[in-house]
């Protein structure tokens, strides 16, 4: 079977015909054969999945990050944005480091989860940085590129959840400024932050495979790329959005893609 017939017409995946695959990529003698394969499947799913934005899956040559007049990206009120996730789900994020993979929990954090689900079958963290990375403390991402979609988000905000898991490492939660202001950034902890737990920070998910992806993304900023949200610092990468980090911050790692994998072992990791 193809590896194309993975992925149907409506841009859907055939979970049988990817099960088939994965099946004959392992069964393969052939090495070459192998590699070939998981790399036509994983390209076809990246770049095929449910989820993508309007304009890049009907080929129109834009650029991940700029949106469109007619984008979803620019129109939040959208009841698109709002719909639930599935009780569990998994994130698959191309990184210009390597690919990790989340996996979120919705009842750690109902209203976070449903959040984070939407801004990413929505293509919300394509060809963003991470503009905050901490030794020893955070990975920090959530603002866009294009600052015209960060102006329509901003104060989007959404409800607190309460903090039912603790911030260990490799579990993923929303950055914020305070009660009920939550609303697209989000941090990975690189090392266990249980004192985050009594400040509200509440982990919807965790990095199940690729910590070390995580774990290598740059950190030779610290704070001066991105940090001071809480002070009101992230004016130049509000205002100017990719333009400014690529400009004055050249080294920050980036997101390729992020997409939504319906399947619990991604066949990104089937073959080394």
């Amino acid at each position: 079977m193809s590896a194309m017939a993975v992925v149907r017409g409506d841009g859907r995946v055939n979970a049988r015909a990817l099960a088939h695959s994965v099946q004959n990529i392992n069964s393969s003698r052939s090495l070459r054969v192998r590699s070939r394969t998981v790399l036509l499947l994983s390209t076809c799913i990246t770049s095929c999945a449910p989820g993508v934005d309007d304009d890049r899956a009907a080929g129109n040559g834009r650029s991940a990050g700029i949106a469109s007049a007619d984008s979803l990206l620019l129109r939040p009120e959208n009841p698109v944005w709002r719909e639930a996730a599935p009780d569990s789900f998994n994130v698959a994020f191309q990184t210009s480091r390597g690919l990790f993979l989340v996996e979120v929990r919705r009842s750690w954090a109902p209203v976070g989860a449903d959040r984070f689900y939407n801004l990413v079958r929505h293509g919300f963290f394509d060809d963003s940085r991470f503009y905050r990375v901490v030794e020893g403390f955070i990975v920090q991402f959530g603002l866009p590129g294009d600052p015209e979609v960060t102006a329509v988000w901003l104060e989007r905000t959404i409800e607190d959840d309460p903090a039912r898991e603790s911030n260990l490492k490799g579990r993923i939660a929303y950055a914020m400024t305070g009660p009920d202001t939550r609303a697209t950034q989000v941090y990975i902890n690189l090392i266990d932050n249980v004192r985050l737990d009594t400040a509200g920070f509440a982990p919807f998910g965790q990095v199940i495979k690729g910590m070390e992806v995580v774990d290598a993304l740059y950190a030779g900023y610290g704070e001066n790329a991105g940090g001071g949200m809480r002070r009101g610092e992230q004016g130049r990468i509000i205002a100017e959005g990719n333009a400014h980090l690529d400009r004055d911050f050249p080294l920050l790692d980036r997101i390729v893609s992020a997409r939504i994998v319906p399947f619990p072992w991604p066949i990104f990791w089937t073959i080394r």
